[in-house]
């Protein structure tokens, strides 16, 4: 464990690759320590080889409540503490909603949503007796808008970003602070091979093309993860930290348009829910 009183310990679920991998890097960089889960830790082998005793890795499927809990009761007993909880392990599922199968549904709620969660509740007994601690759910701008293809990964976020606002309000007395992430479109693998893919359905052949073009478009200059720890590091040394905060310059302008549309419709529509009051 670091000497350096100042110094965070970290517990970061995903850090394979992708922002795990950058961020866990990064607070190792600057002296803190780092519980690194991964479902292969021979991906973590060079960080431990480079800072040695200050990285914990842990072999880690997030699905498996009783493992999430050993992992933290694992990183809270080597380190003592635990100041940033990230939920950073998930993948997209690629797949309209006609295509989706009942397994596919419920492996990406399983991971994404449910993997967050149980890491969450292991977690939080310890920050609550420490009377401190910042989670840090990653989300996505697909946690507050959708597209095509994805649908049932906005249902994994959108979940995602509900629980955590009640949460942020359940923990404040407490001194623990929540704030979800939500990236836009990265130079990540979460398109590749970490993502999954349902079976098309020939229907959709001509609809598939056009949203894959269009999407192509929306993410033409895609940032980069190795960037993106500048921005978490600020999130966790922030003494108010933000309850949600953008990363990337696109999901700015997608927020804004969306909400706008919504604002709209509600109004235009609020004849019908004064007539559904009676």
């Amino acid at each position: 464990m670091s000497a350096d009183t100042n110094a965070k310990t970290w517990f970061i679920t995903g850090a394979s690759r992708g922002f795990g991998r950058e961020w866990t890097i990064a607070a190792l960089e600057r002296g803190d320590s780092v519980a690194a889960t991964a479902r292969d830790v021979s991906t973590l082998d060079d960080l431990v080889e480079r800072f040695g005793e200050r990285l914990l890795p842990i072999r880690l499927d997030v699905t498996d409540r009783e493992a999430d809990v050993a992992a933290v009761r694992q990183a809270h007993e080597r380190f003592g503490r635990l100041d940033v909880v990230v939920n950073n392990a998930g993948y997209g599922h690629f797949g309209l909603v006609e295509e989706l199968t009942e397994d596919e549904a419920r492996a990406q709620l399983e991971t994404n949503f449910f993997g967050a969660l149980w890491v969450t509740q292991a977690a939080l007994p310890i920050l609550r007796a420490q009377g401190s601690g910042h989670i840090l759910q990653v989300s996505s701008i697909g946690g507050i808008s959708a597209f095509p293809l994805v649908g049932i990964y906005h249902a994994s976020k959108w979940a995602l970003e509900g629980l955590s606002q009640s949460l942020a309000q359940e923990v404040a007395d407490f001194g623990v602070k929540v704030t979800l992430i939500e990236p836009g479109g990265f130079s990540t693998d979460w398109a590749g091979s970490s993502a999954s893919r349902s079976e098309p359905l020939l229907d959709y052949a001509a609809y598939h093309e056009r949203v894959l073009e269009e999407r192509g478009k929306r993410n033409a200059t895609p940032g980069d993860p190795q960037a993106s720890a500048a921005a978490v590091l600020r999130l966790v040394d922030a003494d108010e930290p933000p309850l949600r905060c953008f990363f990337g310059s696109g999901p700015l302008g997608i927020a804004e348009a969306d909400y706008a549309s919504r604002l709209d419709t509600w109004r235009a529509w609020q004849e019908v829910a004064e007539l559904a009051q009676g």
